[in-house]
């Protein structure tokens, strides 16, 4: 019988670019490969042997995750963000991969109106990505 092993990744989407929750949140690239699928170059992935290995990552990774406040909310996710758990043989081969995504909160101007330029440029942009998905 063959040895699988399980593997994570987080990543989340900011104002329209990519950052690892594991990896001290470094810059990362999606890019097309000749199979015209999307590759995040750079994704640190590591592999875990129990469920308190995996809440372990996700604790971290949300910690590492954009949030502020916004009129509405004291703490806000202002990112998307999307955690991967894949399963791969022993020579590394992808067997299965299961992605969680906790998307950010879209925002309705009016909601927004009374906060910084900074925090109108993310609802724009959450939004902008929202619609993208």
């Amino acid at each position: 019988a063959s040895k699988m092993g399980l593997y994570v990744s987080f990543y989340e989407i900011y104002c329209g670019q990519l950052f690892d929750l594991i990896n001290k949140r470094k810059r990362l690239n999606a890019l097309e490969n000749a199979k015209k699928a999307i590759c995040i170059v750079g994704l640190e992935e590591r592999q875990v042997h129990s469920h308190a290995d995996v809440m372990s990552l996700i604790n971290r990774g949300g910690n590492m995750r954009s949030s502020g406040s916004t009129s509405v909310n004291a703490e806000s996710s202002r990112s998307h963000a999307i955690l991967q758990i894949e399963l791969k043989n022993k020579a590394g081969k992808p067997r299965g991969k299961f992605s969680f995504i906790d998307l950010a909160g879209s925002e309705r101007a009016a909601d927004v109106s009374d906060t910084n330029k900074q925090t109108r440029h993310e609802g724009a942009e959450i939004n902008t990505s929202l619609l993208a998905l």
